[in-house]
């Protein structure tokens, strides 16, 4: 259990007041969230839609065999659906593949949809994912869609000249879904062999949660409108735009629309898909038939990112995040932290992403929130994907370094350099993840209301939280709020209690609930990250002048 719980100072005491029985009160229960996110989650539940999932039926995997252990069950339980996004396919998956076939076999009602990205997918070579998956098409076409989003930003001259292994850089389809039937896996992971073994990444498993996977399902499906479509070489082709490679078929639908025109259909369809979500979500709350549990449940608020679409959910959302916190916490300019039990009492944010390079807008946050502590999660270069390629790709570990110092650099001048008291410390700490064979593709946040304290919320999902998350790529995540119980925010005299949050049912001191359960997990999960770090060496490395201009050149594409 932890120890240390935040009690209700005065700046927090007028949000106890104010609600501590947060938005969700429209749920017809009240969902208790901890005063430091009530008003962010009311004023999320305004501009996102909102699910509400049961804490019992969200599992924290840790290990990547885990999470394909959990991804081939998924699909050998299947009846009706299997729906998988991801970046690409690895070519040696046919385990996989074999998994997939077998449930088409033995399910006859079962139908597949992938959706992945085009040009990873579709590299030079027999060995790519699109020849990997032609053996399904072509013994399951009605019941077997395999649909590949190219972005747009690669057009003309520069589409013809960029090599293929290059020409992710102008933007991917990113988004890691893995359902079947109503249960879903939310992932940063893609399908290859390493994510399977010793490339660290996080997944969040719900079971039987219907909403989120008609959710994932129709967003893929909306997606899947502004995306070629794999088929057979011998397929006929549906439009003028529309073309052939020697073994399949990138099949476009919409003959009004150039695949290199999609931005307008791309905004008009998230945002579409998004307002009728919301409404959805106004829909469930208002019902006058609420679920007959008494159990709180966690919610959850799917955000798109597609800076190219001019879709930025994510970056509002975050911004939203930082300006409540900020307006709960008690900047460190106003109290000196010769005073321990301030420095208990700050809210902490753990922050962690394998590119970390945050955008302007994200590091501008992070650096202008004095009231909030952060601990940030990197990749040794040892631990970057990249490390020990060939070619220009060699650069990008030292290229991220390079980052890295410019965002400490930056650390500095802003006054946040990271003070240590004893067991606790203020400011902004970078470490670095290195695990002898293994990278690091982690990514996500973690708030907690004071250090000693479980998470009250966390966002997960796809984003690295950085330039190209925020510009090029398209992703999928989520910010999910955790309840909390009133004994962790007020004071420990029954008069205080009774006065801050009156009307909320206090469990006593100790007791565990299912929304404490998974918050303690959520503790876990990051704990085991920082087991792997240490202080970042970033400042006494080496980085070539050759590599500074290559940052400078493409430094949103990293």
């Amino acid at each position: 259990m932890f120890s240390g719980l935040r009690p209700l100072s005065r700046r927090s005491t007028r949000f106890a007041f104010r609600s501590t029985a947060c938005a969700t009160t429209n749920f017809r229960r009240a969902h208790s969230c901890h005063p430091l996110i009530n008003d962010f989650v009311s004023a999320l539940q305004r501009e996102q839609p909102c699910l509400a999932v049961s804490p019992r039926k969200i599992r924290i995997l840790s290990r990547p065999s885990s999470f394909y252990e959990t991804l081939l069950a998924m699909i050998q339980r299947a009846k009706s659906r299997i729906f998988i996004s991801s970046l690409y396919i690895g070519s040696g998956e046919s385990q996989l593949i074999g998994a997939l076939e077998e449930a088409l076999t033995r399910s006859p009602d079962l139908k597949v949809f992938l959706q992945l990205d085009l040009n990873r997918s579709t590299r030079p070579g027999k060995l790519s994912t699109a020849h990997l998956l032609l053996p399904l098409l072509e013994k399951f076409p009605s019941r077997v869609s395999v649909s590949l989003f190219r972005s747009p930003s690669l057009r003309g001259v520069l589409a013809k000249v960029v090599p293929p292994r290059f020409n992710e850089g102008w933007g991917t389809w990113h988004a890691k879904i893995y359902g079947a039937d109503d249960e879903v896996m939310i992932s940063g992971a893609n399908l290859n062999d390493s994510y399977f073994t010793d490339r660290q990444d996080r997944y969040i498993h719900f079971d039987g949660e219907s909403q989120l996977a008609d959710y994932c399902f129709s967003f893929l499906r909306i997606v899947s409108t502004i995306s070629f479509q794999l088929s057979p070489a011998t397929h006929v082709r549906s439009s003028k735009y529309s073309y052939r490679h020697e073994d399949y078929t990138l099949d476009w639908l919409d003959d009004s629309t150039h695949p290199h025109e999609i931005q307008t259909k791309a905004a008009d369809s998230f945002t579409s898909f998004q307002a009728r979500q919301k409404e959805l979500s106004i829909s469930r709350r208002n019902s006058p038939h609420p679920s007959s549990s008494s159990e709180e449940k966690v919610l959850l608020f799917p955000i798109i990112q597609a800076g190219q679409f001019g879709i930025r959910e994510e970056e509002s959302s975050l911004a939203l995040l930082f300006r409540h916190v900020a307006s709960y916490s008690t900047p460190d300019t106003e109290s000196g932290f010769d005073d321990d039990d301030n420095v208990r009492q700050r809210p902490l944010m753990d922050l962690t992403s394998g590119y970390f390079g945050l955008s302007k807008r994200y590091q501008g946050l992070v650096l202008s929130s004095r009231g909030i502590d952060c601990r940030i999660i990197c990749a040794s270069p040892k631990a970057n994907g990249f490390y020990g390629s060939n070619g220009i790709s060699g650069r990008i570990p030292e290229g991220y370094t390079y980052l890295e110092q410019g965002f400490m650099q930056a650390v500095k001048s802003a006054g946040r350099t990271w003070t240590q008291k004893g067991n606790y410390g203020h400011g902004v700490h970078l470490k670095e993840w290195y695990r002898d064979g293994w990278t690091y593709h982690a990514k996500g946040i973690w708030l907690s209301p004071t250090p000693d304290a479980p998470p009250v919320l966390t966002l997960f999902g796809s984003t690295n939280l950085n330039s190209r998350s925020s510009q090029l790529d398209t992703e999928l995540s989520f910010i999910m709020a955790l309840p909390s119980s009133a004994s962790e925010f007020v004071q420990t005299s029954p008069e205080e209690r009774n006065t801050a949050v009156a009307g909320v049912s206090a469990p006593q001191v100790g007791e565990q609930t299912p929304g404490l359960d998974l918050r303690q997990e959520l503790h876990k999960e990051i704990s085991r990250l920082h087991q792997f770090t240490g202080e970042w060496r970033g400042g006494a490395r080496a980085v070539r002048w050759g590599t500074k201009a290559l940052v400078h050149l493409v430094s949103g594409m990293l």
